[in-house]
């Protein structure tokens, strides 16, 4: 039990810490600053020039904690494949954006093809290598599944791709992706020993790596995880839950991730049909709290403790 639980969370820790001081001044280096948006919360102007694509640090100590284990646990592969997958399609947006100087990164569509083609391949392996179901758990109805038929596969490509991009929203602040995901994490990883799954050591190894990452990312952070670390996180995230088949527990554990990206799509679509009304002062909803005259560490702690206790509802739920 300690083996497959505690040994994960501190290798990944130990990667992570290790990685951070070489790998940081090396991304300083290739001038991966953050550039902030001049029309955004004042206060994050001061950020600019922090290196960002610091996502590789956990990243790395992700993948190669669980390669010490892929052999014994083949049930951690798709969820490493959809980690990994998402991950460089961020690496390559930060990539574009930062290095090459591609102001939009990777342009919307290339983006969208890229994030379709990641999840095909996990939904081909789930249905063909695994025994893993397409039926989902309902939450508070204990022992009862949810099945859709053939729907279960387009509502697994929006499932996946929504979290992702909730993820990606709701980095915006230091700290705030690492703290969130970290408790949903260990959320997976409780539920996963609770199930005797056999995915713990992935979900383990993300807690651990991302403890060691957030040494670096709390404010004021010396690194951002950049597109290379939230859109990895929200593959991790996904593909944890299908894998427990557990993706209507997103709703609930990963709430703050929806609240982002529902609180982008309405101010957008608000917006539009307004011609120039905002319901937020600035979305994602995080920056609302700030310009409401919230700290972003407290943004980034009472987003920590409402996950926390949205995933204790989770155990609940079960």
């Amino acid at each position: 039990m300690d083996f497959q639980v505690v040994i994960p969370v501190l290798i990944s820790f130990a990667v992570s810490v290790i990685l951070g001081p070489i790998i940081i001044p090396f991304l300083r280096k290739l001038k991966m600053g953050q550039t902030e948006r001049v029309d955004g919360v004042q206060s994050h102007l001061k950020k600019a020039g922090t290196p960002t694509m610091g996502g590789i640090i956990f990243l790395v100590a992700t993948v190669v904690t669980s390669l010490f284990y892929v052999k014994d646990y083949p049930k951690i592969v798709p969820i490493l494949f959809l980690t990994l997958g998402f991950g460089i399609i961020g690496f390559l947006d930060d990539y574009l954006k930062v290095v090459l100087k591609r102001s939009d990164g990777l342009l919307p569509w290339q983006k969208f093809l890229l994030q379709v083609v990641v999840t095909a391949v996990f939904v081909f392996y789930l249905l063909n290598y695994t025994d893993v179901s397409l039926t989902m758990m309902i939450p508070f109805w204990s022992e009862h599944y949810l099945n859709i038929g053939w729907l279960a596969v387009p509502l697994l490509f929006f499932a996946v791709i929504g979290t992702v991009n909730g993820v990606n929203f709701t980095d915006g602040l230091d700290g705030l992706a690492s703290s969130v995901t970290i408790m949903v994490a260990v959320f997976f990883t409780v539920v996963s020993v609770g199930m005797n799954s056999g995915i713990e050591p992935i979900t383990c190894a993300v807690v651990g790596s991302l403890m060691g990452f957030l040494l670096f990312n709390v404010y004021p952070a010396s690194v951002f995880m950049g597109d290379t670390g939230s859109l990895a996180l929200g593959g991790f995230v996904a593909g944890t839950a299908y894998m427990l088949q557990m993706p209507l527990f997103i709703l609930i554990v990963g709430l703050i991730y929806l609240i982002e990206v529902l609180s982008v799509i309405m101010q957008v679509s608000y917006f539009k049909i307004t011609h120039g009304k905002r319901i937020f002062k600035m979305a994602p909803i995080h920056h609302h709290f700030e310009l409401c005259g919230w700290s972003e560490t407290r943004v980034v702690a009472v987003f920590s403790v409402v996950t926390a206790l949205l995933c204790l509802i989770g155990l609940l739920a079960l």
